[in-house]
Order: structure tokens, then C-alpha cells, then sequence
């Protein structure tokens, strides 16, 4: 079959619109009609090509929603017409990582993930004769796609696209970095760092865990309003605060936060989120990435004071068992999403997404098919 694509060819070019051919799915797979995707930051890293891991020519994108059109064989938990969120990070149930209990860390497709093709190691995408690489197992950036079922979360079907392609990464990954990671408990002090589609996530979810003093940190005053309605109590532009910044925090906190997280991805940064801890449980959890090589620096006495250090993925969340019960927290009114979505804009301008989001206008874009 044919699909609507926007193609990845090179590094550094914006994304070219055209058909692509897709095959089929074979044994576990499934053929997902994408409704709507968003446009993350993750995806501009790559496509920048200062993605060491990055593959070319690809087809981008790993937040999305939409519906399964057809059915491989070995397929036994879905079937045509389900509604479902593709899954970067799978939950396979069965190997080693599932068993234990102790990670989300599915490693049974991992490998082919990272290397941009399906399980049997090749890729189901092709276009002028070449094929093209799958990107975090996902490709939302077609508005078909096959997927294995294990990367699959079905959800209810009353749920709107356009809004629950958010819960496929950022909601996830911030509420989850809260709530599954940190574990905050109610009346705890807690520090964002960077208010962008996941700092801000975070915010509702320490509300949601009952945290008590909710600080979020960043330089664009842009995102104070929204954060506000998100939870957040106390805003500081660190921009202002300058050099001051960890031990102003520590005097807001009264000591220093419970818990910090950093959605910022700068290793400075990281530094601070640890340091303006309280000694002795203070817990710092690093949802950012940072560029390739980049190390953290800290005094040991940050750690040899009780502080401890975290990181976290996808909100430590197992995909198929978890985003349907955000979702439902969604549809319930629980979580706010819509005032995160800023931008919905048509397959034909999705370029215009990455200038959005490259200049700061946008919190999150959505793309609709």
C-alpha cells in the first residue's frame, strides 16, 4: 500500500512531503492508521543531526494516535478498529527486564529499534526504490505505519486524537517521571526545571501527587500562566536569579527541595537540579538528555550528604498497561492536555511545526492527517 510521508532524507533539510510504500505486516505486526501526531523535540534533535544514533533517509516521529486498519498473523490482542498510541518503548511482557518487575526497560525489540528496522531486520517503508528507516519503532510521521503489536497501548475509543498523541511521549514521560520514578509524596517540596512540554507534565503531576510547594524554573516568563493553571506555586526566571540560582532555591524550600527534576537536557543544569536538594533525602531525577559526551560534574559531598541522583525513561511507565489508564485520567479530567496543545496544523504544514517549536512559540504542535 501506499502512505503520506514527511521523509527525512538528510540531516539539516527540512522534511520532504511525498508517497512512500509500505509493506504489509508480517507475523506480530500491525498496519496503523495514524490520526495525528505531535511534534517533539526529540524528533528536531535528530533531524538537526546531532543525533549520534540518527538514521538516513527516515521517516520521524513517535507520538501519535490513530487506528488499526489490518492485522499480521500471531496478532491476538488487537484487531481492526481498535484505537491505539504507538509505544517507543514496548512492554513485551515476557523477556528478562518485563519479568523482573524492576524496569520498564523492554529489551526484546530494542536492538532492531535502535538500528531503524522492524524485528526480522528489515524495514517496511521504501521510496524510490530505497528503503527508509523507521524511527523509535514508531514513524508517526506517515499517516500509515506498522508497528509490532508489543509496541501498541489500545485505548477507549471515545478519546480524540489529536490530544492523546501527547500522552505517546511528553504527558508520559512527565507525569510518570512524578509518579513512577520519584514516587513524590503529598506535601513535598518540589523544583522543575525547564517548562517545556515535559517540565510542564511534571507540574501536573507533582499536583496531582499532592506535592505542596511546586517551583518551576526557566527563563521564558511565557510559561508562567500556563504552569500556573497546571499547579505550579512559585515561578523563578533564572535568567534573573543568575549564579544565585541553587542556594535561592534552597531558601525558598526552606532547606531545599524534596524532589527536583530537570526537562531541560544541559548538564549544568543537571547540576543544579541535584545541588539545590535537601541533604539527606533530597532526590534529584534527570528526565533532559544531554548531548553526546557530556558528563555531569558535581562536589561528591552533593552525594556523600544522602542526595541521590535518578534517571528516568519514558516516566518509568509500561507502555500497553499504563497510557490507557492515563488516557482515562485525561477523559476524566484529571490531567490537563488541551492547554498544552498550541498549535493543530494540517500534513501540508508540518514543516511549520519545527519552526514553532525551534523559536519557542509553541508548547506542543499537533499534526492531524
Amino acid at each position: 500500500m501506499e502512505s503520506r510521508a514527511a521523509i527525512a532524507w538528510q540531516p539539516g533539510r527540512p522534511l520532504e512531503l511525498g508517497m512512500v510504500r509500505l509493506e504489509g505486516p508480517k507475523a506480530g505486526e500491525v498496519v496503523v492508521e495514524i490520526k495525528a501526531t505531535g511534534i517533539c523535540h526529540t524528533d528536531d534533535y535528530t533531524l538537526s543531526g546531532a543525533d549520534p544514533d540518527g538514521l538516513f533517509p527516515s521517516i520521524l516521529g513517535h507520538e501519535g494516535a490513530g487506528i488499526v486498519v489490518e492485522v499480521g498473523r500471531e496478532v491476538s490482542g488487537l484487531k481492526r478498529g481498535d484505537h491505539v498510541i504507538p509505544l517507543y518503548l514496548p512492554q513485551c511482557r515476557n523477556c528478562p527486564s518485563c519479568r523482573s518487575g524492576k524496569t520498564e526497560l523492554c529489551t526484546t525489540i530494542r536492538t532492531r529499534q535502535g538500528h531503524g528496522v522492524m524485528p526480522d531486520g528489515t524495514s517496511r517503508f521504501s521510496c524510490r526504490g530505497e528503503p527508509l528507516m523507521h524511527y523509535m519503532g514508531c514513524s508517526t510521521f506517515a499517516n500509515y505505519t506498522v508497528l509490532p503489536e508489543l509496541a501498541l497501548a489500545r485505548v477507549r475509543d471515545d478519546a480524540p486524537f489529536e490530544k492523546i498523541c501527547f500522552i505517546g511521549c511528553d504527558v508520559t514521560t512527565g507525569i510518570g517521571a512524578v509518579v513512577n520514578t520519584a514516587r513524590v509524596e503529598a506535601g513535598s517540596n518540589v523544583v522543575v526545571f525547564g517548562l517545556g512540554g515535559i517540565g510542564l507534565n511534571v507540574i501536573q503531576g507533582a499536583r496531582l501527587a499532592g506535592a505542596g510547594m511546586i517551583i518551576g524554573v526557566d527563563h521564558n516568563t511565557a510559561r508562567k500562566a500556563v504552569a500556573q493553571t497546571l499547579g505550579m506555586t512559585h515561578f523563578v526566571n533564572s535568567a534573573e536569579v543568575g549564579d544565585d540560582l541553587v542556594p535561592y532555591l534552597v531558601g525558598l524550600t526552606g532547606g531545599g527541595a524534596d524532589y527536583s527534576f530537570e526537562c531541560v537536557g544541559d548538564v549544568k543544569v543537571m547540576r543544579q537540579a541535584l545541588e539545590c536538594c535537601h541533604d539527606g533525602w533530597g532526590v534529584s531525577v534527570i528526565v533532559g538528555v544531554a548531548g553526546p559526551g557530556q558528563e555531569i560534574a558535581t562536589r561528591q559531598f552533593e552525594r556523600v550528604a544522602g542526595r541521590v541522583e535518578k534517571g528516568t525513561a519514558f516516566g518509568t511507565a509500561h507502555g500497553r498497561t499504563d497510557v490507557p489508564r492515563i488516557v482515562d485520567w485525561y477523559m476524566d479530567g484529571m490531567i490537563n492536555i488541551d492547554d498544552l496543545i498550541t498549535h493543530i496544523l494540517p500534513f501540508e504544514r508540518i514543516n511549520e511545526g519545527f519552526e514553532l517549536m525551534r523559536r519557542g512559540e509553541s508548547i506542543r504542535s499537533v499534526v492531524v492527517y
